[in-house]
């Protein structure tokens, strides 16, 4: 827990030395809910940032979230460039399981660049791949791009939290956390 020194200055002019034990959370004004609220696995991961417990998890959902998303083809759209987009997503996926954030970032940036097919788990595996390659940034922006694809699916919330949290932003991830586990209670609830 951090210390906080405080100088209070009394009338006569002498200072005094107050060393007080705050935690860090008041002292930012960030409520601590997510100790009160129940979080799944996922949402536990994303709170501590722990990049392995969350790719883990990923890796076993692999594409089932992707129900409903655009990702059918017909038979027209097989040409060479679709089966290189293709290649480019397995190529992706290979890097992922293998913890190679930087192959998975490029070979997801070429299926997501061709536009052809959309893929919300695509874009939260690119996220994690950015978080494990300290790019925060890069990876709140696929984590909101998969919220976008798929506004009610949990995953991209806590994608989104656990990049908040990697850019020291508390207030808002504690938010997206929050969104995250109300989004995963209804899914589990309706299954």
């Amino acid at each position: 827990m951090p210390k906080i020194t405080l100088i209070i200055e009394l009338s006569w002019n002498k200072l005094f030395k107050l060393v007080l034990q705050v935690p860090s959370h008041v002292l930012m004004g960030i409520s601590r809910n997510s100790e009160t609220m129940s979080l799944s696995p996922l949402g536990e991961a994303c709170l501590r940032m722990d990049l392995t417990a969350i790719h883990e998890i990923l890796e076993k959902l692999g594409y089932k979230d992707d129900e409903g998303a655009a990702t059918e083809l017909s038979f027209q759209m097989w040409t060479n460039q679709m089966q290189e987009t293709l290649n480019s997503k397995k190529k992706g996926d290979a890097a992922f399981r293998h913890k190679d954030a930087k192959a998975a970032v490029e070979c997801y940036t070429q299926f997501i660049d061709v536009g052809t097919m959309v893929s919300p788990t695509v874009y939260a595996r690119r996220s994690l791949s950015y978080l494990m390659s300290d790019m925060p940034q890069e990876a709140l922006n696929d984590a909101v791009q998969a919220q976008v694809i798929s506004p009610v699916w949990h995953i991209a919330s806590y994608l989104q939290a656990a990049s908040l949290f990697a850019m020291g932003r508390e207030n808002e991830a504690q938010i997206a956390l929050k969104e995250g586990s109300v989004l995963e209670e209804k899914k589990n609830t309706t299954s």
